[in-house]
């Protein structure tokens, strides 16, 4: 059984999220309907997945995803916001801030499991897999699921290393923004290949003076440089 912890203030909102995961007879769920409730359920509970609103008493969705994506402890569990904002910059604003998927209100709640089960998966992959990867200052290791830079570790969420890993798997070839949301997201129609861009940036942000490793293609794609 996997945990899902769902940090929203509408009760509403819970029960619709909570029956259409628990019909999966796969999730436990826990709740709270304030952002610094949430936020400690986030560190005591270690939860597989957060559900997290971005309009919260207390405490905004945003700087909760911030302080989780920035702790060892939690840095790793997926986060899926959840916000009734759904233009393009609002988007982009979440990926920013670490979370590893957008849902806007009005949603589809099947949707939303889909989405679940997807990155719940993705982390479950990634524990699993040993690809092991070593080049200039940058060293990956599935096993450990680690990255460091220099000796020095960095800290990725789970979307991050997934498009790190995937970027060294296919090193010296060219991939396009839509294959790369097939590829790391696993369902390209419900995004935009801004989300990528935005991925990137903060990926290139964390690897510091390795960051030239990522190339861009203009008006293309990205490449990792062999």
């Amino acid at each position: 059984m996997r945990r899902v912890l769902i940090i929203e203030d509408e009760a509403d909102v819970v029960d619709l999220v909570s029956l259409n995961l628990r019909k999966e007879g796969r999730f436990e769920i826990s709740a709270a309907t304030d952002g610094a409730i949430g936020l400690r359920k986030a560190r005591e509970e270690a939860p597989t997945l957060i559900i997290l609103d971005l309009m919260l008493p207390g405490m905004s969705g945003f700087e909760i995803c911030r302080i989780l994506k920035a702790d060892d402890a939690t840095q790793r569990i997926p986060i899926v916001m959840l916000s009734a904002k759904a233009s393009a910059d609002d988007r982009i604003r979440g990926f920013e801030h670490g979370a590893d998927d957008y849902v806007t209100k009005p949603f589809s709640p099947r949707e939303l499991v889909l989405r679940v089960n997807a990155l719940a998966q993705r982390n479950d992959h990634n524990v699993s897999n040993e690809l092991e990867w070593c080049g200039e200052d940058v060293a990956v290791s599935h096993s450990r699921h680690e990255v460091t830079v220099g000796g020095r570790r960095v800290c990725l969420t789970a979307i991050e290393f997934k498009l790190l890993t995937y970027l060294i798997q296919t090193r010296g070839r060219v991939q396009s923004r839509d294959l790369l949301l097939q590829q790391v997201w696993d369902y390209a129609s419900s995004m935009t290949t801004r989300t990528v861009d935005a991925h990137v940036q903060r990926l290139r942000k964390k690897l510091g003076k390795a960051n030239d490793i990522i190339e861009t293609v203009r008006s293309y794609g990205y490449r990792f440089r062999n």
